[in-house]
């Protein structure tokens, strides 16, 4: 248990950081850093207490010694110095651990300020490498500051979730242990404590022999694709006292090095988000499929042995899709393993996600020896099901182990339970659940009490809004002036159309000229005095029984492409819009899930804003000489090709580099050439700088990153520089220069140039060389975080897409239902007219 006083101290340590080391994940890696470093040094005094040597701090390594680094009288400088050298160095030093080596390789100190590194030290110190225990404890804090961020899709399963998950599979002290997407091993940790206390007479693990203590560390295994997860797992296992923690970087699903392992015990929470394309994996799987899914069940199912146990975490979509691979893997797992499915509520993993999950138990030796599988719903599980999760309220689960334990020791007994009317446990048929081909794992299908409900009634749009033709009106060119008011489609308009005006809270569609694929913005919330032209659709939904924002969000994520009229001009039309379908779930649930979405949205606009906004900046030293770029650099401009020039792609020539594939490097070229002056010809890597072009997108310096040699056409400089400038460096200091010089630019506000000598004669700043690769390092540092931006924004998108896809009854992306997979069509859909309620 976390005390408060270890908890005080990370809490510390982040608030001496987030001043120059803002970004969380680069605050736990370097309090991961120093708490390493500060146990080497306790383990080292720990040594000569007993009349040992110093093992990690000794021969040239001494000077390094945390206790060094904190002498009375040290100067800030020389303490910032020797830290950072060491951060540098440690990853060399043979008399450490493979395992630290491994986490000080490219350490590095990323701020200079020796009272933040003083102040953050001091905290540190205060740590001890004797309660390892805590020191686990305090980790896993560190990694819940971590897990809040969302990396990657590799949300943390709340402690209480896997402990439930491990205390109901029971592992024991002679089984091999596997979690195959381990994260940062919190299954892993759990079933070693739980194994730990079933051995326990006064203190955890006492019982256990020296040889059972090696064998059942030895029998912990876990996999997981990321390095930064295979780091942070080890150091989170060694802390809990495994000193040669088995995590492998191993990607599960399409590699086979380990394919012939096999595992008592499997715990899983795996990243169910296949990339676009789907996953490609072998051919060893018994389930063909792209589907992570589909392919995380299937391995582990494939990787236990004879008698293993397995507990998972699925998306729904697992439990009731009706695609052939869902169909098969789910058959597969009812006939083979499948002993109980365990509901949990929506909420259970937010922050992180809102997306309704199960877990399933797979028992191969318990599987054969019932022909029933139990269904349990969890209802609470002791905290808010919102985005604070809050502890305290109702908890199931405690019940629901206790049932299932039970549940399994008749099973053992080679018993029936007496009891299987439970109002959240319910013993279903094998027979019933393959009755109809679907092998459906929704206990509320077999006559469990309903957790949520996804067959929501469907409604037609006409049915559920008015459509408000006296707010439309076409504008003519008399209308369009500046105006008090906005209006659709233009920029304001004049008192004399004030009839058209409303001043309330509506909703408009696009009528024609929209894009009406998924993910586009078709409908829009506007409000205030405002008019609309008569190119979009009025809307006043029927608020007592559909949310203005609920509608948007369901509106843009369909496929309308069924209900588009006309081909030169496609159109919406009042008639096909209001006979579209839409699910319509109770107002309480339409409220969540817009909440949901609204949390998402509000990530994706930060993410946006970051990606907007940020600029690499050089912070320029006065003292550091000045030169001009002629000086240090030779400008070759790109050759003026003609047309009769000009080859095919096939003609094996070179391609002509021209502006566009500066703007764009997937842009495809139009143009090849076949022998060309080595001077304009273009390696990948090479520094390029676009003389004549548009501000902030071609004009200026390029780096040539595609993996194809080129030739440079005319309007193009090929940057040649001696030993003396760093490459990148160069690079940056141009694009900052370009942006701040105007007197030398020719051309308008949008088109500029700039002639060769006055580029030559630019001056730029010359730093020494191990300046400028620090500069870059952090330069680099800083896009790495800009560009996991951009995967944030589409991996919360596709969240909002799953929010919209479980009123469908799926957790996938709507599409409209003449082209939608079966889950999401209705032979007979249940329709409820606006006057029936």
């Amino acid at each position: 248990m976390l005390d408060s006083e270890t908890k005080r101290r990370i809490d510390a340590c982040r608030d001496i950081l987030v001043g120059k080391v803002p970004d969380p994940k680069s605050q736990v890696e370097q309090i991961t850093l120093a708490l390493i470093y500060k146990f080497m040094d306790d383990m080292d005094a720990e040594a000569e207490e007993l009349g040992g040597k110093r093992a990690f701090f000794a021969g040239p390594y001494a000077q390094y010694a945390w206790r060094q680094l904190l002498l009375p009288g040290i100067g800030g400088q020389k303490m910032l110095n020797l830290y950072a050298e060491a951060l540098d160095k440690l990853d060399q030093n043979p008399g450490i651990p493979g395992l630290f080596r491994d986490i000080f390789k490219n350490a590095y100190l990323p701020y200079r300020d020796p009272e933040t590194l003083r102040a953050f030290l001091r905290q540190i110190d205060g740590f001890s490498y004797d309660h390892s225990e805590r020191l686990g404890d305090a980790f896993e804090y560190l990694l819940q500051v971590l897990g809040s961020q969302g990396d990657a899709g590799q949300f943390r399963t709340p402690r209480h979730i896997i402990d439930f998950m491990v205390a109901v599979v029971d592992p024991h002290k002679s089984e091999r242990i596997l979690d195959p997407a381990c994260g940062t091993a919190g299954f892993l940790i759990s079933a070693y404590k739980h194994i730990l206390h079933a051995n326990k007479k006064t203190r955890p693990g006492d019982q256990l022999k020296t040889a059972e203590q090696k064998t059942l560390i030895a029998n912990f295994s876990g996999y997981d694709i990321s390095p930064d997860m295979v780091r942070l797992s080890r150091v989170n296992l060694y802390l809990h006292g495994f000193p040669d923690p088995h995590i492998f970087e191993y990607d599960t699903l399409t590699s086979e090095e380990r394919w012939q392992d096999r595992y008592d015990v499997i715990l899983a929470n795996p990243p169910f988000m296949s990339p676009k394309g789907g996953i490609r994996p072998h051919k060893r799987f018994s389930v063909p499929s792209n589907r992570s899914e589909v392919l995380f069940l299937d391995y582990i199912y494939d990787h236990l042995t004879t008698h293993g146990r397995a507990a998972v975490v699925v998306p729904e979509g697992v439990i009731f899709q009706s695609g052939t691979a869902y169909k098969t893997l789910r058959k597969l797992l009812v006939e083979k393993a499948l002993v109980a499915v365990v509901s949990l509520p929506a909420g259970v993993f937010n922050p992180y996600s809102g997306v309704k999950t199960s877990i399933l138990f797979l028992d191969r030796d318990r599987a054969a020896r019932t022909d029933s599988v139990a269904f349990v719903k969890i209802t609470n599980d002791g905290y808010a099901l919102n985005a604070q999760r809050r502890e305290g309220g109702p908890n199931d689960l405690p019940a629901a182990q206790q049932q299932l334990k039970a549940y399994f020791k008749t099973l053992d007994a080679g018993k029936l339970p007496l009891d299987t009317a439970a109002p959240n446990f319910q013993l279903v048929a094998k027979t019933a659940i393959g009755e109809n081909g679907e092998w459906n794992l929704s206990g509320e299908r077999y006559g469990l009490s309903k957790v949520v409900s996804f067959e929501y009634p469907m409604v037609e749009i006409g049915d559920v809004v008015e459509i408000l033709d006296r707010y439309r009106r076409p504008i003519t060119s008399h209308d369009r002036v500046a105006g008090p008011y906005p209006y659709y489609g233009a920029t304001g308009i004049v008192d004399h159309v004030s009839e058209y005006l409303f001043d309330e809270p509506l909703v408009l569609v696009g009528e024609d000229g929209a894009k009406w694929g998924i993910g586009d913005k078709t409908a829009f919330a506007i409000s205030g005095k405002t008019w609309v032209n008569n190119h979009a659709h009025v809307l006043r939904p029927l608020r007592d029984q559909l949310l203005d924002t609920y509608f948007i969000e369901v509106i843009n994520q369909m496929d309308l492409a069924p209900y588009i009229t006309g081909v030169t001009v496609p159109k919406l039309n009042q008639e096909k819009l209001r006979s579209i379908e839409i699910p319509l779930p109770p107002l309480e649930v339409q409220r969540e899930i817009v909440a949901e979405i609204d949390a998402y949205q509000q990530v994706i606009a930060g993410a946006r804003q970051v990606l907007e906004q940020y600029q690499p900046r050089i912070p320029i030293d006065p003292a550091w000489p000045v030169v001009e770029i002629g000086e240090v650099t030779n400008l070759i401009n790109g050759r003026a090709f003609n047309a009769d020039d000009w080859q095919p792609a096939e003609s094996g020539g070179y391609p002509i580099i021209r502006i566009q594939n500066l703007n764009n490097e997937a842009a495809s070229f139009n143009y090849y050439v076949g022998e060309v002056n080595p001077k304009h010809q273009v390696e990948p890597g090479t520094l390029l700088f676009s003389w004549s072009g548009s501000r902030g997108t071609s004009f200026g310096p390029h780096i040539w990153r595609r993996n194809q040699t080129g030739v440079l056409n005319q309007h193009i400089f090929k940057v040649e520089h001696g030993s003396n400038y760093d490459r990148l460096f160069l690079y940056f200091i141009l694009k900052s220069v370009v942006e701040e010089v105007e007197d030398k630019l020719h051309g308008g506000v949008g088109l500029v140039h700039i002639t060769k000598g006055n580029l030559e004669s630019i001056k730029i700043p010359l730093p020494p060389l191990p300046i400028q690769q620090a500069i870059v390092a952090e330069i680099e540092a800083e896009q790495r975080l800009v560009a996991a931006n951009r995967e944030l924004i589409e991996r919360m998108e596709a969240r909002v897409r799953a929010a919209i896809g479980r009123v469908w009854g799926a957790a996938v992306p709507v599409v409209a239902p003449e082209a939608a997979p079966a889950p999401l069509r209705r032979a007979a859909p249940q329709r409820v007219a606006a006057a029936a309620r």
